[in-house]
């Protein structure tokens, strides 16, 4: 398909720059398959929106501070690193600011006295970064990382104090992640124990976002389009109690697009799904046959973006732009930080 077909007009002052606070004070969009009118309703309102038996499904991960600054050894010119993937113990792929800079074998210096060797260069431009000394890599980089805010945010403002709660979920747990699993930010402790009087399921797993997820597609196709990978995993307990929920009629709903992207992934047939460990690069668009998620609460993407796809392959295209216009016309806020929207198509 045409990327184009997935581009729309976004007002700059649409963009969240903070949250609200509490946090599920936030709008949601309900969007309903067919011809229904959308609901506009609060985060807060989600227990009456679902039924007893429903699953909601988190993210887990748990975003580190994944941005460094520094200079390459022998040269002035500043680089910048943000961690995308982890590769083993001590080493990391990494997007470089100044790439073109910095050579294979170079040493890095960052802040705090950290330093790293660039050992690889990737098809897309990324780098292998392994770091130096005995310390374990989280040690360092909350010594001299920053909390890597999308940059959408951080062209607009600098990361601050505020950010260290305010870009991480209740749900986190598993270091990993270098963006959050932002529709999970909108939940609080009042919300959970309305869910749960309310006979919602909840269920977690893990899927350690990567800096890719900000990629713009550059494809004028989407089958042109290489997606990035990123690590996830799915027990053998969490799906067993996955399975049984759906077998007993229970939805599916995943929270955040990182979820259902891994609940697809690992799906097995119709309606089940298998432990997981390991990779996912799944490009969810038009056409898809969702064989494991009965619904989805997501915030709102950016214009031509993988996951304007994937939300579009939910509900229909032309459902969503419409959804889209009418968010932008009441004045919801976009992206991470942003109001939030739920998606319920027909069940098969």
């Amino acid at each position: 398909m045409r990327v184009d077909l997935f581009d729309f007009d976004l007002p700059q002052e649409r963009i969240a720059l903070r949250p609200v606070r509490p946090r599920d004070a936030a709008r949601m969009l309900v969007v309903r398959a067919g011809e229904a009118p959308f609901e506009d309703r609060g985060v807060s309102e989600l227990p009456d929106l679902l039924e007893p038996g429903d699953v909601l499904v988190f993210n887990d991960t748990r975003v580190i501070p994944a941005q460094l600054e520094g200079r390459r050894v022998g040269g002035e010119a500043k680089i910048g690193a943000t961690l995308h993937k982890r590769i083993d113990l001590r080493r990391w792929q990494a997007f470089v600011r100044n790439a073109k800079r910095v050579k294979i074998g170079d040493q890095l210096i960052f802040g705090g006295g950290v330093t790293a060797i660039a050992e690889d260069r990737f098809a897309d431009g990324s780098i292998t970064l392994m770091f130096e000394g005995d310390e374990p890599v989280e040690v360092l980089l909350d010594r001299a990382g920053t909390m890597p805010l999308p940059p959408y945010i951080a062209q607009k403002r600098g990361v601050d104090a505020r950010d260290l709660a305010d870009y991480q979920t209740m749900f986190a747990a598993k270091d990993g992640a270098v963006a959050a699993p932002t529709a999970s930010l909108h939940f609080t402790d009042t919300l959970v124990a309305a869910l749960d009087a309310r006979g919602i399921k909840r269920e977690t797993l893990t899927l350690h976002v990567g800096a890719g997820t900000f990629l713009p597609v550059k494809a004028d196709d989407t089958d042109d389009h290489a997606m990035h990978s990123e690590f996830g995993r799915i027990s053998a307990e969490t799906a067993a109690r996955l399975n049984a929920a759906k077998a007993a009629g229970g939805r599916i709903i995943a929270v955040g697009t990182t979820s259902l992207r891994l609940l697809e992934s690992a799906a097995s047939g119709a309606g089940t799904v298998r432990e997981f460990a390991g990779d996912t690069d799944i490009f969810i668009t038009p056409g898809y046959s969702f064989r494991m998620v009965d619904g989805l609460m997501t915030n709102f993407h950016l214009p031509k973006s993988t996951l304007m796809m994937l939300v579009s392959a939910l509900m229909g295209r032309d459902r969503m732009m419409a959804a889209y216009s009418h968010a932008i016309e009441q004045e919801y806020r976009f992206y991470s930080y942003g109001d939030s929207s739920l998606l319920l198509p027909e069940r098969s």
